[in-house]
């Protein structure tokens, strides 16, 4: 057996040591850590995190998040670090669990969920683009859309467009609960400025988020345009408009993960250049 530790303060240099080796997958990991180390007191970005060592290193991690998201990279021991995670952080709650693929889906078994326990996410397809590479498509180059932070006057309608989102990609239940979460994530994003808008004319036409960040990485997440104002290429522009800004305060590589069949948010992101570095699950758990 490995062993097994709760990471406390002091140990973040050890932890991101091994994270930094799989950076393309560890994203949520090493932004929360940044955001709010390693204590856990149940608020936003906290989580209890155990790892496993070997001679002395970190070789495997998870995280039982302040949400109930159960988040991995452990390429060994994956099944211990993802049980000792839950036990040790006293959630109840478990809202799915996310990771490299193969990873996510032995943390699910080792947590006794069945398959059919997955109501939403799956199989995702991992990319990655060095922002130097970024290709612009033309309307936001022309000017004729703009893509900018979002503004207070925003968070109301994107807050719907998060509970629509969540519906429709995640098989989340509608209703009050639902409004409510998806109003709490938008208002965070917001003032981390991490929410970014599309816009046409006076219009408000697609949305799209940093769901996690560091000082030379950024990852995408929740890129929506309503279903109405869908082909007219304003997701890629949203996606555009906000790496442009990021590259713009120092960033230099940006990750996103989308559905392995979503063919059309595929070609959208490889237009953009791109490119296809591995799988990642997102397994969400009914009732959640």
């Amino acid at each position: 057996m490995p062993d097994l530790r709760t990471l406390v303060p002091g140990d973040e240099a050890a932890l991101e040591a091994f994270l930094v080796q799989h950076a393309d997958s560890s994203m949520f990991l090493r932004s929360n850590v940044r955001a709010a180390g390693l204590v856990d007191e149940g608020s936003p970005y906290q989580a209890t995190y155990v790892a496993a060592f070997e001679q002395g290193r970190v070789v495997a991690v998870a995280a039982h998040c302040w949400n109930g998201l159960l988040i991995v990279q452990a390429p060994v021991h994956t099944e211990v670090v993802a049980r000792a995670a839950v036990e040790r952080s006293g959630r109840a709650r478990r809202f799915g669990i996310a990771g490299p693929y193969e990873q996510a889906v032995r943390a699910r078994d080792a947590l006794g969920h069945p398959e059919d326990s997955v109501v939403g996410g799956g199989r995702e397809k991992l990319f990655a683009l060095d922002l130097p590479a970024l290709r612009v498509p033309g309307p936001l180059a022309s000017g004729q859309v703009i893509c900018r932070r979002s503004a207070p006057a925003d968070v109301d309608r994107l807050a719907r467009w998060r509970a629509a989102y969540s519906v429709e990609l995640f098989a989340r239940q509608p209703g009050p609960a639902l409004d409510a979460s998806s109003r709490e994530d938008i208002a965070r994003q917001h003032e981390d400025g991490h929410a970014f808008v599309l816009v046409a004319g006076e219009a408000l036409v697609s949305c799209t988020f940093f769901n996690a960040r560091l000082p030379d990485i950024v990852q995408v997440g929740g890129v929506w345009t309503p279903p109405e104002l869908r082909g007219r290429g304003h997701a890629r522009a949203a996606v555009a408009g906000s790496l442009l800004l990021a590259r713009e305060e120092g960033a230099s590589r940006a990750i996103l993960f989308t559905g392995a069949g979503n063919r059309a948010a595929i070609a959208a992101y490889e237009a953009l250049g791109f490119t296809l570095v591995g799988e990642y699950g997102l397994l969400l758990f009914g009732g959640s």
